[in-house]
């Protein structure tokens, strides 16, 4: 059994900015703060982690009873801001190369189960798939609203896959599929594999520096893909 982890932002899709619009709408709903998301960089976080960092660049503490009202804000306007993605001079969202051919394959292929190792928060997250159709893919993962630390989703999801199947599963059978060096930190404690891939933000060479054990420009085709983690 090989359980393949795919993260969302940068290796899936291009939301067009959906993402950041969104949380820039929050932090003026909720504080009456402009642009708080200038400055940050969001690739490889949690989305508690871009809530803390937002919020102290802010001169806000962060506490139980900020995080859930921005959540909240944050979260309605996703979903307007993924439908306006591509529309009135919004930069267009896309799917990244190879994404569609390559999930078809695994869905098919024996041995097999698909799963999700994001830093979005879960109700983001299957916003996200279900803007582009890809939902359907996917019965199980870890998110930034399981915990706020990338390197303890890998447990997270491997956790749910076990509750969801009945089945058992090491990290040994994990696959993290990511675009950031922190996609492929967080493989790394538990011996799991990771595979790297140059659509987001990052370089080949930069995915190769943080020690990931496979690295593509873009996701690779299934028959390479398979072969890959046949070990």
């Amino acid at each position: 059994m090989r359980l393949v982890l795919f993260d969302i932002d940068g290796t899936l899709m291009d939301t067009g900015g959906a993402g950041s619009r969104a949380l820039n709408i929050a932090f003026q709903n909720v504080f009456s703060i402009n642009s708080a998301m200038d400055g940050i960089s969001m690739a490889g976080k949690t989305d508690l982690q871009i809530l803390r960092e937002a919020l102290s660049g802010s001169g806000i503490s962060f506490s139980g009873d900020v995080a859930p009202e921005l959540m909240e804000s944050y979260l309605e306007n996703l979903a307007l801001e993924l439908e306006k993605s591509g529309t009135d001079g919004y930069p267009p969202k896309s799917l990244k190369p190879g994404v569609m051919e390559l999930l078809d394959f695994l869905l098919s292929t024996s041995g097999v189960r698909i799963g999700l190792l994001t830093g979005n928060f879960e109700e983001g997250a299957w916003l996200k798939l279900k803007s582009f159709g890809i939902h359907r893919y996917f019965s199980y993962g870890a998110f930034g609203s399981d915990h706020e630390d990338r390197n303890q989703l890998l447990p997270a999801a491997l956790s749910m896959f076990k509750r969801i199947s009945g089945m058992d599963a090491d990290y040994g059978d994990c696959i993290v599929i990511g675009d950031t060096p922190m996609d492929v930190n967080c493989a790394k404690p538990y011996g799991a594999f990771s595979i790297g891939v140059a659509t987001g933000p990052y370089s080949v060479a930069d995915l190769r520096a943080a020690g990931a054990d496979a690295v593509f420009e873009t996701l690779p085709d299934g028959d390479e893909f398979l072969k890959l983690i046949s070990f």
